[in-house]
């Protein structure tokens, strides 16, 4: 073995400091000052932000309504016409909005774990973007003369992948989704009642 490589202790420091220019913060940043580190490249696009998803996330579970009145089966009742079915689903997509929002985000989850070809699917779009963009941080990337932008990227990803979704049934998935969505919420919204303060306000918006 040569003489200069590591043992024993000093080894394990320098596996340790290697690891903390891998992972520290400063280096994974893409303004970091350090980027040497390979997790330097790992990092969101310009405008798609953790951030910015968690900042959104926060909002909506902030003004969710509580799920117990949300399915109490006592504030369901079938509506007297068709002008009250109107008022209740305009006012309870607005109340329940957050709530709805999360159901639709579920039926994708759902959609998503019980397609295991859809899951390939998604995993070749994520690679193939995730390639390409680190490819246009080491040098732009010209198509006809114009440089690649992000949606531009993912637009590019989205074609090379565009067999695997083909294959994995991603329209009829996209179909099920949106219907699922409509049937539930529209369902919710037309036979949830309003509360008596709603009610008072529409009363007020009449007079």
């Amino acid at each position: 073995m040569p003489s200069g490589a590591p043992k024993g202790e000093n080894c394990l420091v320098d596996m340790d400091s290697k690891a903390g220019d891998l992972f520290s913060a400063e280096d994974a940043h893409p303004t970091g000052t350090g980027g040497a580190g390979v997790l330097a490249k790992l990092w969101l696009p310009k405008g798609f932000s953790v951030s910015m998803a968690k900042e959104w996330v926060d909002r909506r579970r902030a003004s969710i309504r509580p799920w117990a009145g949300f399915v109490d089966q006592r504030k369901f009742s079938k509506p007297r016409n068709f002008g009250e079915m109107c008022q209740r689903v305009v006012k309870n997509v607005d109340t329940y909005n957050s709530n709805y929002t999360f159901i639709f985000l579920g039926l994708i989850l759902y959609c998503i774990i019980s397609s295991p070809l859809l899951l390939i699917a998604l995993a070749v779009f994520a690679g193939a973007f995730y390639i390409i963009h680190l490819k246009s941080l080491e040098s732009k990337l010209v198509v006809f003369g114009k440089e690649l932008t992000v949606p531009h990227q993912m637009s590019l990803a989205g074609a090379v992948s565009l067999p695997v979704f083909w294959l994995a049934g991603a329209g009829a998935a996209v179909f099920w989704v949106l219907g699922a969505t409509l049937f539930v919420i529209g369902t919710h919204a037309a036979f949830r009642e309003l509360e008596p303060s709603e009610m008072e306000e529409l009363l007020m918006e009449s007079v």
